[in-house]
């Protein structure tokens, strides 16, 4: 964007900010690979895009909900709360479970 680095974004002025918005939103067009984008391989269009703001959480929700309806083992352990990627559970990841033995009274 050719816009000096050390400037903070109050300091920006409108044709700079304009420049930010439009590379952001295609940024396809200004020569950024496509494994830098946050959307690969959409499974409904199949294709690569940049999502932001509410659209980001908006795909998640629906990767996650399409995930459960599969149910595929990620779409199962997201249903049951507990940890998705490979992570162990024997004691680490309890989150307000009750923990612990309750002793002699």
């Amino acid at each position: 964007a050719e816009i000096d680095r050390s400037k903070r974004a109050g300091e920006l002025k409108p044709d700079e900010i304009e420049r930010l918005v439009a590379i952001i939103q295609n940024p396809l067009h200004f020569r950024i690979p496509q494994w830098f984008l946050n959307r690969q391989k959409d499974p409904k269009t199949g294709k690569y895009s940049q999502t932001f703001a509410n659209g980001l959480e908006q795909k998640l929700r629906e990767d996650i909900e399409r995930l459960k309806k599969m149910r595929n083992h990620r779409g199962l352990r997201h249903y049951w709360g507990i940890k998705v990627r490979g992570q162990h559970t024997k004691t680490t990841g309890r989150r307000g479970r009750t923990v612990g033995i309750a002793g002699k009274k």
